[in-house]
C-alpha cells in the first residue's frame, strides 16, 4: 500500500501517476483479446471451446436444461430466500426509474413526440468459473426486465462444465432462458456476432476482469455496451477520528478481494487513523479464504493519503471518480453537494459498499476507472433507445420552412433548401 500525504511536493502529479499505472495495466491485455475476438469470428463455436477448455476447463457451450433444474434444486433454501428478498427490493427500486414518453404539439398543430422503446436483446454478463455472484444476474437483468427487453440471454462462465447453482437460481428467478457456460473475450465476442448456437445480440452489459473490460470496449460500435468502464472494482473510503479502523479496514479488504486489479483507497486527515487502519488489514487478512487475491491488490494498488483539508479531500475525491465512495465521516452532509463524480456514494458508518452489493435495492453495476467523471451506474434507461416522431403540418412547415431555407443555404446545403422549398412553393 502506498501511503502519501497532501503537503508532500508533487502531490498531484504522484497520485495522477498512481491511478494511471493501474490503468495501463488493465489496458495491457488489449492484443490478446483482439486476437481472440478475430479467433470467434472466424471460427465461431470451435474457437469458443478451445478457450473454454484453456481458461475453464470447460467443454460445454450450453448447458442441459435437466443439469440446470438439478442444480437449482439443490441450493440452499436460506440463499434462495435471500436472493428472492435481493430480487424484491432491487425490482422495487428500479421500476420507479421508469421514463415517461413525452408528447407536444405547438400553435402551429406540428406535432413533436419522444418514445422509451426498450433494446430488442441483451446479454448480461456475470462473472463465474471459479466465483459465483448471483447479486450480478439480478443487477444485470432486473433493469432489463422492468425496460421490457424481450430477450436477456446470461453469459456466465462455468468450471468443468458446471455453473454456480445461486447463479442458475437468479437466472430462474428472472426468467432467462438463454444460459451459457462461456465467458472472457470469447463469450463478448459471440454475443457481439453470433455463432451458429448463439445468436448475436444488440447489447451486452455487466462487470468483468481487464480482459472483459477490454473486449467490451473492442466489440462496441458493432454492438452496444455500457456507457462507461465495468470493472476491475474500486472502493474510496474517506474517514475520520470518529471512524471505526476495524470496520474501515474490513470494507478495504471486502473490495480488494474481488480482484487482483480493484483498487482500494482511503482517505482521512487523521495519522493516526491510518495507522490503525493499516494495522488492521494485515491482521484480518490472516482471516480470509482469498487472502492472496486481496493482498496482491492491495499492495499493487491501495493507496492511503493523509490530507488535512476537507476541500483537498473533495477534490481528491472528484479525481479519483471511484466506482464506490464511502463517506465514513462525521460531517458527510457538508460533503455530498460537492462531490459529482461517483458511482454511488454510501453515506455515514453504516452505509457500507457491501450492503449496496447485494440487496438495499441500488445497482451494483458502476463505472470503475474514472469513467464516473462522465457516466453513471446501470439502470433501467441502459435497456432504452429513444426515438424522436415528427409530425409536421402544412401551415408549420409554410411558418417555419423560409427560416430552414436561410439556415441550409448558409451551411452550403443547398439540396436541403431545395426540399423545403418544393412543400411550400405556391401553386
Amino acid at each position: 500500500m502506498k501511503i502519501i500525504n497532501s503537503k508532500i511536493r508533487n502531490f498531484d502529479k504522484i497520485l495522477d501517476n498512481l491511478l494511471l499505472q493501474r490503468k495501463k495495466k488493465i489496458q495491457s491485455n488489449s492484443v490478446s483479446v483482439t486476437r481472440i475476438i478475430k479467433d470467434v469470428k472466424k471460427n465461431g463455436d470451435k474457437a469458443i471451446l478451445k478457450y473454454e477448455k484453456k481458461f475453464n476447463k470447460n467443454n460445454i457451450i450450453t448447458p442441459k436444461s435437466k443439469q440446470i433444474s438439478k442444480s437449482i434444486a439443490s441450493l440452499d433454501k436460506k440463499v434462495k430466500n435471500a436472493i428472492d428478498l435481493a430480487y424484491n427490493r432491487i425490482y422495487k427500486f428500479h421500476s420507479l426509474q421508469k421514463f415517461k414518453n413525452i408528447s407536444y404539439i405547438d400553435k402551429l398543430n406540428n406535432k413533436l413526440e419522444y418514445k422509451y422503446l426498450p433494446i430488442d436483446s441483451v446479454a448480461i454478463y456475470v462473472p463465474g468459473s471459479k466465483v459465483s455472484y448471483p447479486s450480478t444476474v439480478l443487477m444485470n437483468a432486473i433493469p432489463a426486465i422492468v425496460a421490457g427487453v424481450k430477450r436477456i440471454i446470461m453469459i456466465n462462465p462455468g468450471y468443468k462444465g458446471k455453473q454456480n447453482q445461486a447463479v442458475l437460481y437468479a437466472a430462474h428467478k428472472c426468467k432467462i432462458k438463454e444460459i451459457y457456460s462461456i465467458g472472457g473475450p470469447s463469450a463478448i465476442a459471440a454475443a457481439a456476432y453470433g455463432t451458429k448456437k448463439i445468436k448475436k445480440v444488440n447489447k451486452i452489459v455487466g462487470p468483468g476482469n481487464s480482459y472483459v473490460t477490454a473486449a467490451k470496449k473492442e466489440v462496441f460500435g458493432d454492438v452496444g455496451i455500457e456507457g462507461m468502464t465495468a470493472g476491475p472494482s474500486e472502493v474510496t473510503i474517506v474517514c475520520d477520528k470518529f471512524s471505526n479502523p476495524e470496520w474501515i479496514a474490513s470494507d478495504l479488504i471486502g473490495q480488494a478481494e474481488h480482484d487482483i486489479h480493484a483498487q482500494c483507497i482511503l482517505i482521512s486527515k487523521d495519522k493516526s487513523l491510518i495507522d490503525k487502519v493499516k494495522n488492521e488489514i494485515t491482521k484480518q487478512l490472516k482471516e480470509i479464504p482469498r487472502q492472496s487475491v486481496a493482498k496482491k491488490s492491495l499492495m499493487s494498488n491501495g493507496i492511503f493519503m493523509h490530507i488535512s483539508s476537507d476541500k483537498k479531500i473533495i477534490d481528491v475525491c472528484n479525481k479519483i471518480a471511484p466506482e464506490h465512495l464511502e463517506l465514513n465521516i462525521k460531517n458527510y452532509k457538508s460533503f455530498v453537494p460537492n462531490i459529482i463524480n461517483s458511482g454511488s456514494i454510501c453515506l455515514g458508518k453504516y452505509a457500507v459498499m457491501a450492503m449496496t452489493d447485494y440487496n438495499v435495492g441500488s445497482n451494483h453495476i458502476l463505472p470503475t476507472n474514472g469513467s464516473a467523471k462522465y457516466s453513471s451506474g446501470v439502470s433501467v434507461n441502459e435497456f432504452y433507445k429513444r426515438i424522436s416522431y415528427i409530425n409536421l403540418s402544412k401551415r408549420g412547415i409554410e411558418k417555419l420552412g423560409p427560416s430552414v431555407i436561410t439556415l441550409a443555404n448558409y451551411e452550403g446545403l443547398q439540396a436541403h433548401a431545395q426540399s423545403v422549398k418544393k412543400r411550400i412553393r405556391r401553386k
